[in-house]
């Protein structure tokens, strides 16, 4: 069993953190699981969308560190949609259903197109106050499988599995780094195959950002040195996308940082986006700035 998996941060945060489960759409089979930690009176939260691989608990370290800062954070894991659009919809419906006017977005690669998308598909009743993009991307084509993203349907859960644990480090790693990819493994394993096919389409159909829509929201770029399923010519991409953007360079980390160097990661998240973007929102009604437990109101 993973070292993650069996850690007593794992296990308290599973204990003190109850798993929700919210259906915002029509069709009841459309539930969205999260983690919802910190006071409940913030209205403003940081809100984590995970990776194709993921499910809500991956991002277990920013919950518990971020929650002890004063900040409230919640962890999502999606339902299952075939399209941006639908998943944007139904987004929109989470925040009106948990009363929440606008956010923080940090979005892991798939995570961070879908949040991108999201402020893209808000634009003229912006609902996004900052973006944190992980190893991420902003047009699907880098990844040359736009022809086959309408079948990821067909295929049996062992081969959507053997798609997404090929862009898996697999060369030698540290230990915290390995320990992070059998806990991502384990994580895979517990998603179903409608899941993993809808995640995967999400992933590849054929899509980009139009940057010019969200030219107004606050980013920063989050990305490693070492090796990571995103190419070097996807991060340049983004960087000619984002030239104002904040710059959060990782020397190691691999494809999940926030698992295996959560300590930086934390750190980033709070100094480079939150303090700056919060301060930047003091005057826009962002009630964190007022939170008396938090560390930006000091």
């Amino acid at each position: 069993m993973g070292e993650i998996k069996v850690s007593p941060d794992y296990n308290w945060f599973r204990s003190t953190v109850p798993l929700k489960k919210i259906i915002v759409d029509d069709d009841d089979s459309k539930i969205w699981s999260l983690y919802d930690a910190g006071p409940k009176s913030i209205r403003c939260p940081l809100i984590f969308l995970p990776p194709v691989s993921g499910t809500a608990d991956v991002f277990f370290r920013q919950i518990l560190a971020l929650t002890g800062w004063g900040y409230r954070v919640i962890a999502l894991q999606y339902p299952i949609y075939w399209d941006h659009l639908e998943f944007c919809d139904g987004f929109r419906k989470l925040l009106d259903h948990l009363q929440l006017d606008k956010v923080h977005l940090f979005g892991a690669s798939l995570g961070g197109f879908l949040a991108q998308k999201f402020a893209e598909y808000t634009h003229k009743s912006p609902r996004v106050h900052s973006l944190i993009l992980c190893n991420s991307f902003s047009d699907t084509s880098i990844f040359n499988q736009t022809w086959t993203a309408n079948s990821f349907w067909l295929m049996p859960a062992f081969m959507l599995k053997k798609i997404v644990l090929g862009n898996f480090s697999s060369g030698p790693v540290d230990p915290m780094m390995a320990d992070a990819i059998d806990f991502m493994v384990d994580r895979l394993e517990s998603l179903g195959q409608s899941e993993l096919a809808s995640r995967l389409t999400l992933n590849c159909q054929n899509s980009y950002v139009e940057p010019h829509k969200i030219r107004d929201i606050p980013v920063t770029i989050m990305d490693v040195f070492d090796q990571s399923a995103l190419s070097t010519e996807a991060k340049e991409e983004m960087y000619k996308l984002y030239p104002n953007a904040r710059r959060a360079h990782l020397k190691t980390g691999g494809n999940f940082p926030y698992l295996c160097r959560s300590a930086e990661v934390n750190l980033y998240v709070q100094l480079l986006n939150l303090k700056s973007t919060f301060e930047e929102s003091r005057f826009k009604n962002c009630e964190f700035c007022y939170q008396k437990s938090s560390p930006l109101c000091s």
